[in-house]
């Protein structure tokens, strides 16, 4: 059943939640980096990263487990999310920069949406993506993870644990995030 919240209704608690937390990241994390803030902030006791198991466009399992021993983007995504839709486009030049030829890996996930919505949008984009998508169509992923907001975005080491987490639009092939995921891709295996 949906519920009002302010002019839009939304299926549940969870995704008034979220949509609050996206207002929220509009605001709050995406101007604080606008002013020179953190594109990555440290997650303190760097907790190992929740099980994920979703199938990619071409409906075959893509697992977090087989990616230990690579650093790891996981980037919560959707298509009616405006700073998911303009941060896209940095994360497919992190890919064409580092991922590939390094130990990267990005893996975007998709909240509620179908492949179809998706692929509309990515026909709106100059590059379309090329690093995994994969999708949480009943959210029951995005429910695991310690998420406030879309987009939210987190950064494992080599060892599946959450190191530094980013709520809100980013640059993510900006100085300041290839600083910092250089520093997880030098660290030993």
């Amino acid at each position: 059943m949906l519920e009002q919240f302010g002019r839009f209704a939304v299926p549940n608690k969870r995704w008034r939640a979220l949509l609050a937390g996206l207002i929220l990241s509009l605001f709050g994390a995406t101007s604080a980096y606008a002013a020179g803030g953190e594109v990555f902030s440290p997650v303190p006791g760097t907790p190992l990263a929740p099980k994920l198991k979703l199938k990619n466009m071409d409906g075959k399992e893509v697992s977090l487990e087989k990616l230990r021993g690579k650093v790891v983007i996981i980037n919560f995504w959707a298509t009616w999310c405006p700073p998911c839709r303009r941060e896209m486009p940095s994360l497919q030049r992190l890919w064409l920069q580092h991922g590939g030829k390094t130990d990267l890996q990005i893996v975007a996930v998709n909240i509620g949406e179908n492949a179809e919505t998706v692929l509309d949008f990515m026909g709106t984009l100059d590059a379309a993506p090329t690093f995994t998508i994969v999708f949480d169509k009943d959210s029951a992923a995005l429910r695991q993870w310690p998420i406030k907001g879309l987009p939210t975005t987190f950064l494992l080491d080599r060892k599946g644990r959450i190191v530094y987490r980013a709520i809100g639009g980013r640059e993510f092939d900006s100085p300041e995030s290839i600083a910092v995921i250089n520093k997880l891709l030098a660290e030993e295996k």
